[in-house]
């Protein structure tokens, strides 16, 4: 079985390739990126191309049984100028089957892959434990202190490898055409529990300094960030879907293990917050 990986350099995009070695040594995994030099593991195919130039795809479709699928282009997550293209040369290739990662049925790529013969698979992954690293790894090395609003949020946050693993096993094993799957982690947290857990992986207290919205805005203003995300983020970390923080049972139903805490992302990314 041969399986295209698309976004392969990234943070899901990686934990796919690996969890799909992990799964299957025999399965013959390709990896789409722009750049040929890309440090992937050994035995991974590249294949240069992409997304935004479904000219550019056709070596990387050939000979493909299941494609994970990014549905956006560029490191500026752009829209993908025509999925329709994209979902008609992987079906004319033969791919049979296909993840979506942040799928939704109103989506250009989902809506051609409901048209297509290709069974296709929606991954939902709630807070990504990674974002910690984006968002806290400089001031908690710069003063153990974290100053965000919303400190009684509620989140299931995922672990990336949990990502991979769930993509892993449907574009492996099919069985999941259409479906929508949510994938969380085994916990609801607050904010100060993932404080709590970053200080006792690195050793040493971290405080947290609750915002409010106004002090966040202006913070993340200060911080170069443009009004529209700066909206999207007090909107989402203020009024979290209840998907976002809601266990589900993917992981273990799928994968046949419990999902991995925070507890355990925080020690393997210590460093990071050192």
């Amino acid at each position: 079985m041969r399986i295209l990986v698309t976004g392969a350099t990234g943070t899901v995009g990686r934990n796919i390739v690996e969890q799909l070695i992990a799964f299957d040594p025999a399965a013959e995994v390709r990896a789409l990126t722009r750049n040929p030099e890309a440090a992937l593991p050994a035995g991974v195919e590249i294949a240069v191309g992409d997304l935004a130039e479904p000219d550019t795809l056709t070596e990387a479709f050939k000979d493909v049984d299941a494609v994970h699928f990014i549905n956006f282009a560029g490191e500026q997550y752009g829209a993908l100028p025509d999925p329709a293209a994209i979902v008609a040369l992987a079906e004319q290739s033969g791919v049979r089957r296909a993840t979506v990662l942040g799928g939704i049925a109103t989506g250009p790529l989902e809506q051609a892959l409901a048209t297509s013969a290709i069974e296709a698979t929606y991954l939902q992954p709630v807070e990504f434990m990674s974002n910690a690293l984006m968002w806290w790894a400089a001031p908690i090395k710069a003063d153990s202190r974290i100053r965000e609003p919303f400190g009684d949020r509620l989140s299931a946050m995922v672990h990336p490898v949990d990502i991979g693993a769930v993509a892993a096993r449907v574009l492996l094993d099919g069985g999941q055409d259409e479906q929508t799957l949510v994938i969380t982690g085994p916990e609801v947290l607050t904010m100060q529990d993932k404080v709590r857990l970053i200080g006792e992986a690195i050793g040493r207290e971290v405080e947290y300094v609750e915002l409010t919205v106004d002090e966040a805005r202006d913070k993340w203003r200060g911080e170069g960030m443009h009004d529209g995300l700066i909206g999207f983020l007090i909107e989402a970390l203020g009024n979290t879907p209840i998907e976002g923080r809601t266990v589900s049972d993917t992981v273990e139903r799928l994968v046949g293990r419990a999902p991995l805490g925070f507890a355990q992302w925080a020690q393997e990314n210590a460093d990071a917050f050192k």
